[in-house]
């Protein structure tokens, strides 16, 4: 599984990191978990705000941070 933090590196950025870090080891899961802070690549994979959250290359958030049972809900069916 991989899932991708678009962001400037800001705090909201790092929060969404964090949840998505403590989601996979709740669930027990794999995945590789990266940060895009590339303007253009966040561009390029339609991320208007940030932080913007992708998993499995499907655009799940802009603009926000999922709740910690929508994330979870998320990366379970995306398994």
């Amino acid at each position: 599984m991989e899932i991708i933090i678009f962001g400037s590196g800001c705090k909201r950025c790092e929060q969404l990191e964090q949840a998505c870090r403590d989601a996979v080891t709740n669930l027990n899961i794999t995945a590789d978990i990266k940060k895009e802070q590339d303007m253009n690549e966040i561009i390029k994979n339609g991320v208007l705000l940030t932080p913007g959250l992708m998993i499995n290359g499907k655009l799940m958030a802009s603009g926000k941070i999922p709740t910690h049972s929508t994330l979870e809900n998320w990366i379970r069916n995306a398994q």
